[in-house]
């Protein structure tokens, strides 16, 4: 069983290019295009599907992310376009922090107000 995730988007060629430069995610299926109402995304084993349409979903879905090397993902993330808030209200957003719950985690919002959670459990 696998679970697949999908966000909606309210631009569909502006999300496109957010996952595939920004967050290394590819188009699951070369044809796929900005013109489509759907598009799944591939990483990895992970998997995600934009939408745009409103029956599908609701602007500003929370996913949760787990990954090997959170530091080393921001920093990529970073030098390939990611804008950093510096927001004081949510340090999570502004990079890698440890969270009391175990994990090293970091926040994104993509363009359209979704948030992907990425996370490592800390070694204890």
């Amino acid at each position: 069983m696998k679970t697949i995730p999908f966000l909606r988007c309210l631009n569909m060629k502006e999300a496109i290019h957010f996952y595939t430069h920004v967050l290394d995610f590819e188009l699951k299926y070369s044809n796929a295009s900005a013109d489509d109402w759907v598009v799944d995304l591939i990483n990895g084993e992970a998997e995600l599907g934009l939408t745009v349409l409103e029956g599908d979903q609701k602007l500003g879905i929370n996913v949760f992310v787990r990954v090997d090397e959170v530091d080393e993902l921001f920093k990529k993330y970073v030098s390939r376009g990611l804008i950093v808030p510096n927001n004081p209200d949510s340090p999570v957003h502004n990079g890698p922090i440890d969270q009391s719950w175990g994990n090293r985690e970091f926040y994104v919002n993509d363009p359209s107000g979704n948030t992907l959670r990425f996370g490592q459990v800390i070694d204890q």
